[in-house]
């Protein structure tokens, strides 16, 4: 090959050249995003059932979704949340599927929700079905400038923007946070309305007759045809006024002015509500199509944005609160100059170690191999993110081993007196085995990464792909390119300079050489020396703590806040407004978003979610200035807001990489009983409140709301003609409302609800004396109303708390936070410490499991520890093919067994947890050390008396070698070094 390619040199130039335009036409279209792409392999199903008990949704929605669901074999996990008056099925699928397997499993979901719908008993709604997730790239908030800006103004803005959006090419989805939902309010007077003998349904039921929309026939003649309406629908609020309500025999009309307040207005109580820097606001949140590129999308977002601000309102400000193609520039950017910082260090050390020309033709193959890279990521559909560009900078080391082998032993060869066309092929042929051995075996130890699934998969293995693809396309170079350049360039005997050979090795080589030959004469002792260190490393592994991610470097994070049970969002709001003056207080706090009543939009990919109609749950995306000002804040905060808000949980929460858990540790209690469960609960969160590192717990099985129970006396009930549904719809009508009827205007349609007013709903007395209307028969004619009081006992007690449940069985999963920088591990390992202290016990049915960082991290060392039997017998069958030795492959892997061990020991020195990137350092120096061991090993396999152990023979053989090893260590070396001085969480491991 390499004697093909020397004569050949218009074809080495096109081959470059193809390569170069190639890559760089496919670093123009490839897409560019942060973080990979997580594969969605979670939904929801939220059932309706209002006014039931958690043990009927349970036994009436849940559990005929849940054994519906269980019937497809593709699902992995079905979790459930049995609340008053609504189910929550969460369902996690099997890591093992592609994405056309899983667009089919859903569609399998929603006929299986069919079936299950099916048996639901009257009152229970549909389904309903969402598999939507995946972080917002852009999130805007348009907050009032001052007080009276009436909010569902602001929300015709909101959805204005929202239409842009969702027209700018390449947006997958657009949503509205805090938008408050407009009606028309008809407020009724309860002295009036009883005077009259009237129910709101009766009020309602006439609303809606009077709406007359919609057509009332056709005149179809021989030569017209015309649509007939009747005028009457309502159109404006006079019209709700004028409506008869009652007649009387003697013509007395009643209208709805009458007896009620006719307003239109922002539904009241809100289900949510947005802030943005203290102010009322609404957030709309886009969300990018997956594999484009951010960068250009929001340029289109940007000029979206720009069009909806000239057509506001000075009274409405616009502001863009979250921009992920800022972070995506500033992470490539950062590992661009790192690549490029590296690639100048290699280069650097090259000139000194090989000289200039070799210098330059490494670093001519470095790009050459970086765009060929690029232009297979293309064909793979792998996107440019932070994980991949870490797969180029991985790489980066590895492939110049191959250039600076080949260049150096066609260097070699020219100086012995071969020429230049026998010296590129004879490296050539006596390179490319140990070369193509090298390369598959480091492959294959990035393999389990590749083939890792599920979310972790998503994460990791772009790393792996690229680290790949790279060191393929550094061997295909390396036996084509390189030794037709070397063999062109390199200086002969009469060249040989320091510039054109590099630094020799001078006084220290001739050291190393003495020690090598001390070391083969003394081989016991030299092996006994080596292996110091290495097993120091396996020894200190059991001290080196579990992270499988490592944490974030952003200049954001995210608050959560949680009242007690039954909490108003007016109460939830008060809290959210002492939080938030204090946060904006902050001098390195630079913006902070609220949203109040369910989860704010993810504006990180693995941001758990999915609060919906949560009163007492708020949560805040919290800017500041810097990464820096974030490690700050973060411990600070997580210790002072708690003061602020003494009736709430206040979790200040970092960010994280890695596939998405609700809480860094977790101990699901699992049994059938549930006062058992909940004391159960109860006894582990008092345990784990006790360990120093825990800041905040909380269970799925929590506390009870308060509630008012109305027990009414159904003997009396019946005698006054009425029944205990009557009165339920009674009371639902007067206090929730009852919608009849609608205004249309434009785009929008308005309801019209029917109610009493607040002074009634919001009074537990007044409730009391509600007035319910009896049907004209009962009780002679002569009563037609009778307070609540006189029917029922009315009181407040305990609700039933809700259930969660998990494959079926009853759960109670108790949650801990922990401090900021404190990793999971050793969190959960002093809970256990102390829970085995207490002496705690479950008893017989029940049971203890691990869920949260741990049972992540569990299952992805499982998957990928799952291929490890094969991938070693592929990798030692492919260095026995190289050698047709055993024996010599045996002493291969002890070298890549004991630069593991050398990796761990670095871990253990500089205090750095195990985790992924551990691991990809890891199975780098893996890499590299095979790599040595090979070329190594074949050399010494070559030459006749170091094959018969001859000291000075293999010693010779070894310092032949050196030269380049010593460079592709050096520069290996260099290649990481910025990412070291980079510092923070990610990359020093």
């Amino acid at each position: 090959m390499g004697t093909y390619t020397y004569r050949h040199p218009r074809l080495v130039a096109l081959i470059i050249l193809v390569l170069v335009v190639g890559g760089l036409s496919a670093l123009l279209t490839l897409g560019r995003q942060e973080d990979p792409t997580i594969t969605n392999l979670f939904a929801t199903v939220k059932t309706a059932f209002p006014g039931a008990e958690p043990q009927r949704v349970e036994s009436l929605v849940t559990t005929p979704i849940e054994e519906t669901l269980r019937e497809i074999a593709e699902i992995d996990t079905i979790q459930s949340v049995s609340a008053t008056g609504q189910s929550v099925v969460s369902i996690e699928l099997r890591d093992t599927l592609d994405a056309e397997s899983i667009d089919q499993t859903w569609s399998e979901i929603r006929d299986a929700l069919e079936d299950a719908r099916a048996r639901f008993p009257a009152g229970v709604r549909s389904p309903e079905f969402s598999s939507e997730t995946g972080a917002y790239a852009a999130i805007a908030a348009l907050s009032t400038r001052h007080d009276g800006v009436p909010m569902p103004i602001v929300a015709r803005y909101a959805d204005d923007l929202a239409e842009r959006l969702r027209n700018v090419p390449g947006t997958r989805s657009v949503e509205v946070f805090g938008a408050p939902e407009e009606e028309i309010l008809v407020t009724l007077d309860a002295l009036r309305l009883a005077a009259v003998g009237l129910t709101p349904q009766q009020v309602s039921a006439a609303i809606r007759a009077a709406d007359a929309k919609g057509p009332a026939g056709r005149v179809r003649g021989a030569r017209n045809d015309l649509v007939i309406s009747l005028a009457g629908e309502i159109e404006a609020l006079d019209r709700v006024r004028d409506v008869v309500v009652r007649q009387t025999p003697a013509g007395a009309v009643t209208r709805v002015g009458d007896i009620a307040v006719v307003t239109r207005g922002e539904r009241r109580p809100v289900d949510s509500l947005a802030l943005h820097d203290g102010r009322p606001a609404l957030l709309v949140a886009a969300r990018l199509e997956d594999g484009l590129q951010v960068d250009r999308w929001m340029a289109d977002i940007r000029a979206r944005l720009d069009e909806a601000a000239g057509r506001m309102p000075s009274s409405v400000a616009l502001a863009l609160t979250f921009d992920q193609s800022r972070y995506t520039a500033q992470r490539l950017t950062e590992v661009g100059s790192n690549m490029a910082l590296g690639l100048a260090l290699v280069v650097g050390v090259l000139l000194l170690t090989l000289g200039v020309r070799a210098a330059l033709i490494v670093a001519l193959i470095l790009p050459v191999v970086t765009l060929a890279t690029m232009l297979t990521m293309r064909f793979l559909d792998l996107p440019i993110h932070q994980m991949s560009v870490t797969g180029l900078i991985v790489a980066l080391g590895l492939l110049v081993d191959a250039g600076i082998v080949m260049t150096d032993e066609v260097a070699r060869r020219i100086r012995e007196g071969e020429t230049r066309l026998a010296a590129a092929g004879n490296a050539t042929r006596r390179l490319f085995a140990p070369l193509l051995a090298s390369t598959l075996t480091t492959a294959l130890s990035f393999l389990p990464m590749i083939l890792l699934p599920g979310p972790a998969g998503d994460f990791v293995g772009s790393i792996a792909i690229a680290v790949v693809v790279m060191l393929l396309w550094s061997f295909v170079v390396a036996v084509t390119v390189t030794p037709a350049l070397a063999g062109r360039l390199m200086p002969d005997r009469d060249g040989l300079g320091v510039l054109a050979r590099g630094i020799g090795g001078g006084r220290p080589g001739r050291v190393f050489e003495r020690s090598l030959l001390l070391a083969v004469r003394h081989p016991l002792r030299a092996i006994s020396v080596s292996l110091v260190l290495p097993v120091l490393g396996f020894v200190a592994m059991p001290t080196l703590t579990a992270q499988f991610f490592p944490g974030v470097d952003r200049d954001q994070f995210h608050i959560e806040v949680e009242l007690g049970p039954g909490a108003a969002l007016s109460e939830t709001r008060r809290t959210v407004t002492a939080l938030d003056a204090r946060l904006r207080a902050e001098t390195d706090v630079t913006a902070v978003t609220w949203v109040v009543g369910r989860s704010a939009p993810a504006f990180y990919y693995n941001i758990t979610g999915g609060r919906e109609r949560a009163p007492a749950y708020a949560q805040a995306l919290v800017t500041t200035r810097s990464p820096t000002a974030t490690e700050r804040l973060v411990p600070e905060l997580q210790q002072s807001l708690d003061a602020l808000a003494p009736g709430a949980q206040v979790l200040v929460r970092g960010l994280v990489q890695g596939p998405p858990v609700a809480a860094p540790v977790e101990l699901r209690l699992v049994g059938p009983e549930l006062d058992r469960l909940a004391d159960l609960g109860e006894q582990l969160r008092a345990l784990l409140a006790r360990v120093e590192v825990v800041t905040a717990t909380r269970a799925t099985l929590g506390e009870p709301a308060p509630k008012v129970s109305i027990a009414a006396d159904e003997p009396v009930v019946r005698l006054l003609g009425l029944d205990l549904a009557a009165v339920t719809d009674q009371l639902r009508a007067n206090l929730d409302g009852i919608t009849g009827g609608s205004l249309v205007e434009g785009t929008e349609q308005l309801a019209v609800r029917v109610r009493l007013g607040d002074q009634v709903r919001g009074d537990l007395d007044a409730v009391r004396d509600l007035a319910i209307t009896l049907p004209p028969t009962a009780g002679g004619g002569a009563l037609t109303i009778a307070p609540l009081s006189a029917l029922a006992e009315v009181s407040l007690v305990p609700s039933s708390p809700a259930i969660t449940r998990r494959n079926a069985e009853r759960t109670n999963t108790v949650q801990a936070f922990i401090l900021h920088g404190v990793l999971p591990e050793e969190a959960l390992s002093q809970a256990r410490a102390r829970i085995a202290e207490s002496g705690f016990e479950l008893p017989a049915g029940y049971r203890l499991e691990i869920g949260g960082d741990s049972d992540a991290r569990a299952d992805t060392v499982n998957a990928l520890i799952a291929p490890l039997g094969l991938i070693v017998t592929l990798s030692i069958a492919v260095v026995v093919m190289t050698f047709d030795s055993f024996r010599l492959t045996a002493i291969a892997f002890v070298v890549c067994g004991l630069s593991a061990g050398l990796s761990l020991f670095s871990l253990a020195v500089f205090q750095y947890p195990f985790g992924i990137n551990g691991i990809i350092g890891v199975i780098g120096s893996i890499g590299v050390s095979i790599n040595a061991a090979i070329i190594i090993l074949t050399g010494l396999q070559a030459d006749e008396r170091a094959r018969h152990g001859e000291a000075d023979a293999m010693v010779a053989v070894l310092m032949g070698s050196s030269r380049h090893i010593v460079s592709t260590t050096v520069t290996t070396f260099g290649g990481f070094l910025p990412l070291i001085l980079a510092g923070g969480a990610f990359w020093p491991p």
